[in-house]
């Protein structure tokens, strides 16, 4: 495939249109706008300050929710010729300390965090603290002084195809993040396609409000953006992200599954489903209904809809479909630098597939049907981490750990994870995720956790929505109830559910029971939540709290 370099096509970019609007964010509900001519006068300020105490290929982390300035310091530590370590804005004392350390980061962008005491107090003395011109931890550098002092940086670097473009850490659901090493060939291929799947227009708009630590908003967004041109708009913080949403009215929208949920109960607090599928099916007035509640998401003009991250459930898809909103699914892990497998252009004949394998990597079934990748995308170590990186290959092909199937035309269906399969007292083993996404629809729940390592058959965790929490039990146990036995009537013998344990509270990334990307750390909550097991009775829906 041809394509440019990230720096080499951004600075293609500010050539080719200076003065069109890039990025837009709201501060104190003002929207302020860069150009891209902006962008790039702004990153070679922070540029020429990193150059003035740094040398080529340090690390410099940024630890910030999304933002304008995340984008310029992405840029700038590209234009300094150093190594980029995203942070997730939601890590904790430990896992900052640990992310520094490990990737020896010499200097770190503070930006907007809900809590400033885990970097305060993680952040070594050694590590230069940079402060976005928001609130946030304690810093010794600030973004507006570097602007105001440095001259833009005249010449820039050229990026090799095997140069360390930036290290990112997984998210850690289980044990420590291990350092994905991407280099500009894996992050340029990745982003780049990402583009090509779509025909954008001049007018095409996104938002970035998904955490920039992930891959998927770095290659699907962030970077990708670069190779697409289109213009990016973010959100000021979680109480006004339906109102920056509606001001964006973007054209392209990604999520993850757990706020696609989110979404859904959202539109059903306003409007039972019953009487909202009634009203689809009728002719016109269905299509005003549907335009009606992608309005009130601030969705009317989205063209391109896709979801990420984990399994969404297929019921879900065509629920959104008859809305107008056709959701691509995606896959893609970090060490594929982003999406490897879409579901674009989209197909309803393919809802419930991850789709086909993207332009720049193939795919292929291994040993227990495992997800096999190689490519220009694929990364080739972990960082410092030699017998990680030799685990993880066979043959040239990196094991991705999830199990799967292949259509007859080609798409990929993900059916869990390698290691969580668990074996039952019945000797067969079992896969919770395609358990989990039936249990997605039911609407009083939020999220699920099948478990039953030994046991006679599987039980599931779940989590209720704000709704379900409000509703009486009477009728949330008729409801599970019903559920529990449409679900065993499609799963095989040894998969059928015992029943349903109903948790009290939320499970969160605060709590230690969500990853920052929203998925359930499984391991974690099975440990905390196992005894429950012993004292369930024979009734198939029970309450955590009577349990207790």
């Amino acid at each position: 495939m041809e394509y440019l370099l990230p720096l080499a096509q951004f600075t293609a970019r500010v050539a080719e249109h200076p003065n069109r609007i890039y990025l837009n964010q709201p501060i104190e509900r003002q929207w302020t706008q860069w150009t891209w001519a902006d962008v790039d006068s702004q990153a070679r300020r922070i540029a020429a300050g990193l150059i003035s105490q740094f040398q080529p290929g340090d690390k410099v982390a940024i630890l910030a929710k999304n933002s304008a300035e995340w984008f310029v310091a992405d840029l700038a530590i590209m234009m300094a010729g150093m190594v980029s370590v995203p942070i997730y804005s939601t890590a904790g004392e430990d896992t900052i300390a640990y992310v520094l350390e490990h990737s020896a980061a010499r200097a770190v962008f503070l930006g907007k965090l809900d809590d400033c005491m885990p970097a305060n107090n993680a952040i070594p003395a050694s590590v230069l603290r940079i402060a976005f011109p928001y609130p946030t931890a304690d810093a010794t550098a600030h973004w507006q002084t570097w602007l105001d002092t440095y001259e833009p940086l005249g010449q820039l670097p050229t990026q090799q195809p095997d140069d360390i473009f930036t290290l990112v850490y997984t998210s850690g659901s289980t044990g420590r993040p291990k350092g994905v090493v991407l280099t500009c060939r894996n992050v340029a291929s990745s982003s780049y396609t990402s583009a090509a799947q779509v025909t954008w227009q001049v007018t095409d708009r996104c938002m970035s409000y998904l955490p920039l630590a992930h891959i998927t908003e770095r290659c699907v967004l962030e970077l990708m953006s670069l190779y697409s041109g289109v213009e990016i708009f973010f959100v000021e913080s979680l109480a006004t992200f339906v109102d920056d949403v509606k001001h964006a009215r973007p054209t392209f929208f990604i999520s993850v599954p757990r706020l696609w949920t989110k979404f859904q109960v959202g539109i059903l607090a306003k409007m039972p489903d019953q009487k909202l599928q009634r009203l689809l099916r009728i002719p016109l007035l269905g299509k005003l209904v549907a335009r009606k509640v992608r309005a009130g998401l601030g969705l009317d003009k989205c063209r391109v809809f896709g979801s990420g991250s984990a399994p969404i459930a297929p019921d879900m898809l065509h629920w959104y479909a008859r809305l107008g909103m056709p959701i691509a699914e995606g896959w893609g892990m970090t060490e594929t630098a982003g999406m490897s497998c879409s579901n674009l252009p989209y197909s309803e004949k393919r809802i419930g597939t991850i789709g086909v394998p993207v332009a720049c990597v193939e795919m292929r079934l291994g040993e227990n049907d495992e997800v096999q990748i190689r490519g220009e995308a694929v990364f080739t170590q972990y960082y410092n981490n030699p017998e990680a990186t030799a685990e993880s290959f066979v043959d040239g092909w990196f094991k991705t750990g999830d199990r799967g199937t292949q259509t007859a035309d080609g798409a990929y269906k993900i059916v869990g994870r390698l290691k969580e399969q668990f074996k039952t007292a019945k000797g067969k083993y079992v896969a919770p995720a395609p358990i989990e996404n039936l249990i997605a629809r039911n609407h009083w729940v939020e999220q699920s956790c099948v478990m039953g390592v030994g046991r006679p058959a599987p039980v599931a965790l779940v989590v209720l929505t704000d709704a379900g929490r409000a509703a009486p039990r009477e009728e949330l146990a008729h409801s599970l109830e019903q559920s529990l036995a449409e679900f065993n009537a499609e799963l095989e013998s040894h998969e059928k559910l015992a029943g349903f344990i109903v948790m009290q509270e939320p499970w969160t990334i605060e709590n230690g029971l969500l990853t920052p990307t929203l998925k359930i750390k499984r391991g974690v909550i099975e440990e905390r939540f196992v005894y429950l097991l012993d004292k369930m009775a024979d009734r198939a829906v029970q309450f955590e709290d009577s349990l207790l």
